[in-house]
């Protein structure tokens, strides 16, 4: 599945949030999220631009691989998520086999829905509030325009396609 994702740094959540509820928005869910990030045994993960992660949120646990970025202006890209049932015995299995932890991600998120666009609210651990703008499905050109457009509305401006854990490495916690 290919995930059309941007994201802008946001200094007032509650005014997106307010901002997003007058526009129609349904509040979907609210989550703590805490990724562990693996390195590869055999190649650089950051020069490849690719990820492996294991997430729990809540009571969700997933394994997820994340393919290069797709294009210039977002973060379009390939994404492969397992459902798992033990973060802790998957993280044993994939240090078994030669992945290493590289890092750990926090965060608090709240999630909307808006004319077919995920948007979550992020608190992540050490940089600030940001706003991911999801578009998940096979019309990518359509959720692009979407994104765009309710972007525009709701005056929201930048574009940052480094991820958390790019941020955090560059901000020095790496």
């Amino acid at each position: 599945m290919k995930e059309l994702e941007v994201k802008v740094p946001c200094d007032d959540l509650g005014g997106l949030e307010s901002k997003l509820g007058e526009m129609g928005a349904r509040f979907v869910e609210e989550l703590d999220q805490v990724d562990l990030y693996f390195s590869h045994p055999s190649r650089d993960f950051g020069s490849t631009d690719e990820a492996l992660r294991l997430r729990r949120e809540n009571e969700r646990t997933a394994i997820t691989y994340k393919g290069p970025k797709l294009d210039r202006d977002t973060k379009l890209r390939e994404e492969i998520e397992l459902g798992i049932e033990d973060l802790e015995l998957m993280s044993s299995l994939l240090e078994r086999i030669g992945f290493r932890p590289v890092m750990r991600v926090a965060k608090r998120r709240k999630v909307y829905e808006l004319e077919g666009v995920h948007f979550c609210l992020d608190r992540p651990e050490g940089l600030g509030e940001f706003v991911e703008m999801e578009w998940q499905g096979d019309d990518i050109g359509r959720g692009r325009e979407k994104i765009m457009e309710l972007k525009q509305k709701l005056g929201l401006r930048g574009n940052e396609r480094r991820s958390y854990l790019e941020l955090l490495v560059e901000k020095g916690r790496g």
